[in-house]
């Protein structure tokens, strides 16, 4: 079966967020960018399928500035086969994402799409969630392990009770943990093959998609610093201090 893995460029998660002077965003420019995590585990996932017989073909895609195409060749020097650009300057949101990725889905017909089950910049958790109701798909989220079986694919959850497997028809979308896998690094010679590997330049518009923003940022600002801690020797003197905060009566 083919596997389509949505991977998005963000600021890299090693680089200290700044707000911009003018406090509409944050500050790009000059900035590391990289692939989000959690795509990147999707990623990896796909490429095991590949190497255990399940996967046909690993497909990824990335919907965002002409940058975004550098975040495509990570995917495809980790193993991935090819790419899909969807070139767009507009800040994208969720729903407009989702909204293409049905559309690719639907020219592509993988069996299983596998993505991060959040980005780091905005951390949604809505992609996966909303394309699976736009496609009408099963779909299993916060993904710890993915076991194919046959027609359908058994998914281990990290749900806040504990975990949670649930097997799903194919074709289904999977979202990935932190627990899922560690992504391998790139050898040279593969990041060599990868310049070679095609990606097809796309638009929004291809696929029928206004990718207008439904939400204006009014404005950015960075989150209060945290008071200092106290440190008390007693109870007694837990409670005096309690009481001249007016915490307690």
């Amino acid at each position: 079966m083919k596997v389509l893995v949505p991977v998005k460029r963000v600021v890299d998660y090693n680089v200290k967020v700044r707000v911009k002077s003018d406090q509409t965003g944050v500050e790009l420019a000059n900035i590391k960018m990289s692939m989000n995590p959690f795509d990147e585990i999707a990623v990896e996932e796909a490429i095991r399928l590949k190497e255990k017989g399940i996967a046909t073909e690993v497909v990824v895609v990335s919907i965002g500035v002409q940058q975004c195409t550098e975040t495509l060749r990570t995917a495809l020097a980790m193993g991935a086969d090819r790419g899909i650009l969807v070139q767009t300057d507009v800040t994208t949101e969720s729903l407009a994402v989702a909204k293409v990725l049905a559309k690719i889905a639907a020219e592509e017909a993988p069996g299983l799409i596998i993505l991060g089950k959040q980005a780091i910049d905005d951390d949604a958790n809505q992609t996966g969630q909303m394309l699976a109701g736009l496609l009408g798909w099963a779909q299993g989220t916060f993904a710890s392990k993915v076991d194919p079986q046959g027609d359908t694919v058994n998914v281990t959850r990290e749900i806040d009770g504990g975990l949670e497997t649930v097997a799903l028809k194919l074709p289904a979308i999977v979202t990935t943990d932190l627990r899922l896998n560690e992504p391998r690094y790139a050898s040279l010679p593969n990041i060599m093959k990868a310049k070679s590997k095609p990606i097809a330049n796309k638009t929004p518009a291809d696929y029928g998609v206004d990718m207008t923003p439904r939400l204006t940022t009014l404005k950015v600002t960075e989150p209060a610093k945290r008071q200092a801690g106290i440190k008390v020797k007693s109870v007694d003197e837990l409670v005096a201090k309690l009481k001249e905060m007016g915490a307690v009566a």
